[in-house]
Parts: C-alpha cells; sequence; structure tokens
C-alpha cells in the first residue's frame, strides 16, 4: 500500500526495505514504537493529548529552508533543566528575529545530519565531576569518538552550565567546544561558562550569538527569514495568572513535616506536604519541585563575625542594593564552596597552599576541601580581611534546589509531597548543615515557601500502561517512585511494578514501609527488594540485589520493560549501571561491548532513564 502524501519515493522504499521481513508481532510492537514517536513530536503550539499546549520542541522540528543555507540548529543536554530553558530562549529569540531555527535535544540528533549543519549552538550542563547530562551521553561520546566526521562547512558556537564548587566547572561544555573546533569548525564566539548564576553569562552569549546571526545568517533576505514554526511562548492573554518559573516562583503553605526516620537512625529524613490549591500549580508524576530556601540566621552571624563586618551595611551589587545581612540570608551563598571564592580568599590571605590547590595538579586535593568545607571553614582558618563589597560580590548567588516529587497528581491533586533528608554535621566542634534542608525540615505548619515545578520529561511513566516498570533507588532517590506506583495504580495500569530500595538500616531507614507493604497486598506493587547495607557484617546495596535477580530482571527487561534509577551520582548510580552491564552478559550472552551497546540502546529508545544527583 503506498501513502503518496507523507512519502518520497525513497522514504517509501526503505519503509518497504525495513518491514518486507517482520512477523505480525515486529508489526505490532513497531507500530507502538512509531505511534510514540508521533507524540513525542508533537509540534510547538499544537495540543498534546492531554490537552496542555506545548511551548518549546523536545524533539527535532524541523525548520522551513530559505535557501541561504543558514538553518540554526540549537542542540541541548539538560540534567535539571536550566539548559533546556537556556536553548529555548535562544530558539524564541532565533524565531522572533525571523530566522530558520529548530531546537533538539541531545539524545534525538540525529548524528548523521552532523555532516551538513551549517550553524550550529550547543547549550549543555556539566554534571558532578565532569560527566554529561543523560540525555547528551551519545552525542557526546559520537563527538569525541573516530566517526566524528569533518567540520570545515560548520560555524558554531557552545554554552555551558555548570558548577563552581566542583573542579570541573563545565568541563563538558569545555570538551566540545574544542572538538568541534578540531574537527574543522569555525568557533563564532568564546564558549560561555555559566556557575549557577547563570543569566550572568548566558544573556551577554546570547546576545553575542543573536547579533551574529542578524548580522550574517539573514543577510540573504534582507534581514528577515523565512517565516519561523508557529509555537513557542505564549503571550499570556488578559486576566491570565502569569507562568511560575524558577525566576519567577509562587509560594506554597507547607500541610505537614514528619520525619520518616526511626529514632536512632543516623539520617533524619522528613516528609513534607505542600498545598497547590491556591497557586494553580500542576506536575506529573517525574517532575521535580523547585525550592528557593534562605539561610540560617546562625550561619549568616557566625559569617558576620568571622568577618567583622557591619550587617547593617549597605551594599550595591549586580544593579541592587541591600544591607549586608540580607544579601547572605537571602542571595547568596554559604553553604557551598566555588573555585572564585577559594582563589579570591587564597589572595587576600596570602595563602601560597590555598592557592596551591587551584593547580591542576591538586585537582583532588581540591575536590576534597570543597566537599568537605563550607564558607566559614574557609573563613575561620585562613583568616583575611574582607569589604562588605567584595564579599558579596565573590559569593556565589544562592541558588533553588530541586527535590524529586513523590506524589502523584492523579492521588493529590492539589498537593505536592517530598522526602527531604537533612544535612547536619560538625565541624570542628561547630554545626553546619545544608541550606535547603535546614530550611525545610525546620518550616512549621502554615508557613510558605517560594517554590515552581521543574518538568523531567525524560523521567516519565510510559504510555503504554501494560509496560513493566523496575525502578532502583537508595535513601531518598525512592521518592519518585511512590509518585509513579500511585498514579499507575490511579490509571489503572496493568504492567508490573518492580522496586530496589536501599537504606542502611531496616528498623529506622525503611522509608514509607507501610505504604509499600500495603502496595504490595492491593496489587500495586509487584515485587519489592530490599538492601540494607548496615544490618549485615558485609554490606549489601541495591546493585548486589539487582545482580541476586540478575536473570529475572533480564526477562523484564528483555520482554519490554523500563529501567528506572534516582538517587545519588557518585555512587550509587554507576554502581547500578555496572550491575546492569554484568546482567547483560551473565544472563543476555553478551560480551563486553554488546552490554554497553545494549544499554545505550535502552538509554536511546528512553527505556534506561537515571534521575540522578
Amino acid at each position: 500500500m503506498r501513502a503518496a502524501s507523507f512519502f518520497s519515493d525513497d522514504q517509501q522504499q526503505q519503509i518497504t526495505t525495513l518491514t518486507e521481513h517482520l512477523d505480525t508481532q515486529a508489526l505490532l510492537w513497531l507500530s507502538g514504537y512509531l505511534a510514540g514517536l508521533a507524540r513525542n513530536r508533537t509540534l510547538p503550539g499544537q495540543a498534546s493529548a492531554t490537552g496542555a499546549r506545548i511551548q518549546a520542541p523536545a524533539q527535532p522540528v524541523s525548520a522551513p529552508q530559505d535557501g541561504s543555507g543558514h538553518r540554526i540548529t540549537v542542540i541541548y543536554g539538560s540534567q535539571t533543566g536550566n539548559a533546556k530553558r537556556q536553548a529555548e530562549a535562544l530558539w524564541e529569540a532565533c524565531q522572533e528575529a525571523g530566522a530558520p531555527v529548530r531546537l533538539v535535544r541531545a539524545d534525538q540528533y540525529p548524528t548523521r545530519e552532523l555532516k551538513d549543519e551549517t550553524l550550529l549552538y550547543v547549550v549543555i550542563s556539566t554534571q558532578g565531576e565532569g560527566d554529561p547530562p543523560d540525555d547528551a551521553i551519545g552525542f557526546v561520546e559520537f563527538l569525541k569518538g573516530r566517526r566524528a566526521p569533518r567540520l570545515q562547512q560548520l560555524k558554531f558556537a557552545v554554552l555551558g552550565l555548570g558548577d563552581s564548587s566542583y573542579p570541573e566547572f563545565c568541563g563538558i561544555a569545555q570538551q566540545l567546544d574544542a572538538r568541534l573546533a578540531e574537527l574543522g569548525a569555525e568557533r563564532l564566539q568564546a564558549a560561555g561558562m555559566a556557575d549557577v548564576d547563570i543569566e550572568t553569562v548566558a544573556a551577554p552569549w546570547r546576545q553575542a550569538a543573536l547579533a551574529w546571526i542578524r548580522q550574517h545568517a539573514l543577510a540573504d533576505t534582507g534581514g528577515a527569514g523565512a517565516p519561523a514554526p508557529t509555537g513557542g511562548a505564549q503571550a499570556p492573554s488578559p486576566g491570565q495568572a502569569r507562568a511560575v518559573t524558577r525566576e519567577q516562583p509562587i509560594p506554597a503553605e507547607l500541610l505537614a513535616n514528619q520525619r520518616i526516620t526511626g529514632r536512632g537512625s543516623e539520617k533524619a529524613i522528613h516528609h513534607l506536604e505542600l498545598s497547590l490549591a491556591e497557586n494553580g500549580l500542576s506536575y506529573q508524576a517525574g517532575d521535580a519541585l523547585g525550592v528557593w530556601p534562605v539561610q540560617d540566621d546562625a550561619l549568616v552571624e557566625r559569617i558576620l563575625e568571622a568577618t567583622g563586618l557591619d550587617p547593617a551595611q549597605t551594599v550595591p551589587c549586580q544593579g541592587e542594593e541591600r544591607p549586608l545581612g540580607e544579601w547572605l540570608k537571602m542571595r547568596r551563598e554559604l553553604t557551598v564552596l566555588t573555585r572564585p571564592f577559594i582563589a579570591a580568599h587564597a589572595e587576600r590571605a596570602g595563602h601560597a597552599g590555598l592557592a596551591g590547590l587551584l593547580q591542576a595538579e591538586s585537582r583532588h586535593e581540591l575536590a576534597a576541601l570543597m566537599s568537605e568545607n563550607q564558607v566559614l571553614d574557609i573563613l575561620q582558618r585562613y583568616p583575611a580581611p574582607w569589604s562588605a563589597c567584595d564579599l558579596v560580590s565573590s559569593l556565589r548567588v544562592l541558588a533553588p534546589r530541586l527535590y524529586s516529587i513523590a506524589s502523584s497528581p492523579s492521588l493529590y491533586e492539589d498537593e505536592v509531597h517530598l522526602a527531604v533528608a537533612s544535612v547536619a554535621y560538625e565541624r570542628d566542634g561547630q554545626p553546619r548543615w545544608g541550606v535547603a534542608s535546614r530550611h525545610l525540615c525546620s518550616l512549621a505548619e502554615g508557613d510558605t515557601l517560594p517554590v515552581y515545578i521543574e518538568a523531567n520529561e525524560r523521567f516519565r511513566l510510559p504510555d503504554d500502561g501494560r509496560c513493566d516498570i523496575l525502578m532502583i533507588g537508595a535513601g531518598t532517590g525512592v521518592a519518585p517512585f511512590r509518585a509513579f506506583v500511585q498514579e499507575r495504580q490511579a490509571r489503572g495500569d496493568a504492567g508490573r511494578n518492580w522496586l530496589f530500595f536501599g537504606n542502611p538500616h531496616f528498623q529506622t531507614d525503611f522509608l514509607y514501609q507501610t505504604e509499600w507493604q500495603q502496595a504490595l497486598k492491593q496489587g500495586s506493587l509487584h515485587r519489592i527488594d530490599l538492601a540494607f547495607s548496615r544490618d549485615q557484617a558485609d554490606k549489601i546495596y541495591v546493585q548486589h540485589r539487582l545482580l541476586e535477580q540478575g536473570a529475572e530482571v533480564y526477562k523484564w527487561i528483555e520482554s519490554g520493560g523500563r529501567v528506572y534509577v534516582c538517587g545519588d551520582a557518585a555512587r550509587m548510580a554507576p554502581d547500578v549501571q555496572q550491575a546492569l552491564l554484568q546482567i547483560a552478559q551473565r544472563h543476555g550472552g553478551l560480551g563486553e561491548e554488546a552490554a554497553r551497546s545494549w544499554l545505550e540502546t535502552l538509554a536511546s529508545q528512553g527505556r534506561y532513564v537515571r534521575d540522578v544527583y
């Protein structure tokens, strides 16, 4: 049967070649897969299946060609949504300028098209110790590998997002910027390296990009390109509520704050319930809640004591004037060390040893210093004079924290639940804590805090309710799986749910124990495997339970199941990945390279996804 209105002769031949030897089951699977692609590739401005308006495309959207050879491609790789937002901002600006542009998430970019690109902008974050975001792993590996083509025809620019509290600041962006140039591409502007105060770097980078586009990419059409694709950000209609964003959060009232670890536990984990009834926020299972914290008064006082500065002194910075105490409490990071602050303090203190940690050969020592100490520790250990203005300028801007949502919107329509681990310890006999967890866990019922929803489009339940899912989480990494099980039950999904959960002790650290037991009894949870690491002589973690059940795990995956991982990015997530590779080799008969290819294929299909931090 010929579908002449949709396919060219070449495309029709490819379809025939692909399908002529497939049996009925394979064709049915393929039809479902293609239907899923169609749902994901809804064009901007069209309504989704749920009726929600899509603001920007998550999948490739073809831009019209104007004959000038200057179609713009914007590729993004984003772990928490910040890089996605910056890429969308550039995409929208290009549309407003009339430039033909497409926006593509890195894991959906057809790498075979790279050799034909002429104008490319890459917006990418760096995770942890210099790793790419999960949705860009394949793209980064392709670009760094031997299959990457020569790119003499390409002009490009890179915007990196990172965290200067890690030694490998914007490392992935720097690598891609260097690699594209190495492949022969022409760099249009210096790579932008944005810390958590993203706009201070991203805004001028974006302005420079647009200036070049207007001057060169649109020159052949007199400054106006072909009509831009419809969609993008929609202007609010009169009376419409303003958008709730990272920069414009909205207050949510605390309904409940309950510690859910037992007496004697080394972890203080709280279950929080917040009301959305008055602010109109909505979310999906798998999303995160962004929370803007404030610094504890006691910590602010200690910072002021260590510097000898007056909290009432007015300090101008970044176009604002505020009392120093307000800058420290509301606008600056005090619990996180960064390279710029260490460099500035080392210079003031005249301490060669501290300055020496900033050298490349001392990266491990620097990483240890930054992970084990806070701003106050450096101020006390290496006394140095600071002016109020210099201190505010050298400290990093306070950023919101993201917490995986632990509730189903179908079950709790007007609420959002969180599982928050309170970070608290002592350093030299003095208390130290994490800014957000300290703030959240100390809230009382009726208190409010500014929040917004951070959509996590990759960490979603399957549309097909018959699909089996395996959920792997340790500690508060179990939070989104509470939401998943609730949502699957509310939807009446027929697929099986298997949870792997780990924590130190059964008696004190079995988070949501009664709920999991009830879910097993009701049949909304089909299997649970537990790893309480400190309840026996040999430590047992979730990866060990995976290996123990390897044959069944492999069977679930090979029959179409999806694997979700949530939790610690430094240890748990890599260990789980290694366990999955071993399972593929032991129970699938795959070699080492074939096992890696198997897991990469699962990731590219959205069947192995991670929400790690």
